[in-house]
């Protein structure tokens, strides 16, 4: 296991090299002067072009590809163009208010749509299973930036008991966190449901039945475990996306997030900003893929890495 870890920390070099590429064309290909919005709309061409050198815009596109990897493996993600503060800071900053309203949506989802999957896959065609499937598809149809308005407009403006925007208190963080995992719980129930009631056809499920457990003992000891594998991938998958789309809900909500720097950045062509923000989401991919791999072996002892 151990060797597989670490054969997978070094294939994330060719891999994040690749988003590097793909981000840094990307950006540049973005209509707006920086060196002119960094210059403010005040200033002369003439201090525009020193703002423009001093910020080595005036390169060749592959000379600043270049000299942007090199600052990367230093450990410097460059410096904001609407700042001046090293961008890693502009991060950091945002980082532990997305990562708190993320890990609080997930864990709700989590254990509503694992919920709401086994007992619609345990009462499968009955009114559990029907009463559940429908709030599964109510939460994957509605948008995300309604769900929250409405949340909004009930809970904090006609009854006045939660705030609508900030982090300071933890009453800040329950309607951005239903509001944004409300459609993993949903997809969460729907595949746990799907994969229990994969599992449960199988013999050896049928053969605990046959020896007289207990449904209750057959659902835990015998089903929950093997249906587990797929759910982690899900959960894994969602997970990241959780922490790289949660853009329009923090938009909605006024957090101070990644989300709402991310949109900031793009309006003021931060490019040092958008990029670090985008290698920070595609890490988080990868890492959360590898977590994901672990816990296989952890789920199911069968499973074994070379």
């Amino acid at each position: 296991m151990f060797t597989y870890i670490v054969k997978r920390l070094f294939g994330m070099i060719p891999t994040l090299l690749l988003v590097a590429i793909v981000v840094f064309m990307f950006v540049h290909a973005l209509p707006g002067d920086p060196a002119r919005l960094a210059a403010g709309p005040e200033a002369d061409q003439a201090t525009v072009e020193v703002v423009r050198h001093q910020l080595g815009l005036d390169l060749p596109l592959p000379q600043q590809f270049v000299r942007y990897v090199g600052n990367l493996l230093h450990g410097d993600l460059g410096e904001s163009l609407r700042t001046k503060r090293p961008v890693s800071v502009e991060i950091g900053e945002r980082f532990v208010p997305t990562l708190l309203l993320t890990l609080t949506s997930m864990v709700w989802s989590v254990i509503f749509g694992l919920a709401i999957g086994v007992v619609s896959a345990v009462w499968r065609n009955r009114l559990p299973d029907r009463a559940g499937m429908t709030v599964a598809v109510s939460g994957i149809s509605f948008p995300a930036f309604a769900l929250g308005m409405v949340l909004m407009q009930i809970f904090s403006v006609q009854l006045g008991w939660l705030p609508t925007v900030g982090a300071s208190t933890w009453q800040h963080y329950i309607l951005p966190s239903i509001t944004l995992g409300a459609g993993v719980a949903a997809v969460m129930a729907r595949f746990t449901r799907a994969a229990f009631i994969e599992v449960m056809q199988e013999d050896y499920v049928r053969t605990a039945r046959a020896k007289g457990l207990a449904e209750r003992i057959v659902v835990i000891k015998h089903t929950f475990r093997n249906a587990l594998i797929p759910v982690v991938t899900m959960m894994g998958l969602q997970f990241g996306f959780l922490l790289g789309g949660s853009i329009v809900v923090e938009a909605v909500f006024a957090w101070p997030g990644m989300g709402s720097l991310l949109i900031d950045s793009v309006n003021m062509r931060d490019y040092p900003v958008i990029q670090g923000l985008i290698l920070l989401f595609s890490l988080e991919f990868i890492v959360i893929n590898l977590i994901v791999d672990v816990l296989y072996g952890l789920i199911n002892p069968t499973i074994r890495y070379k």
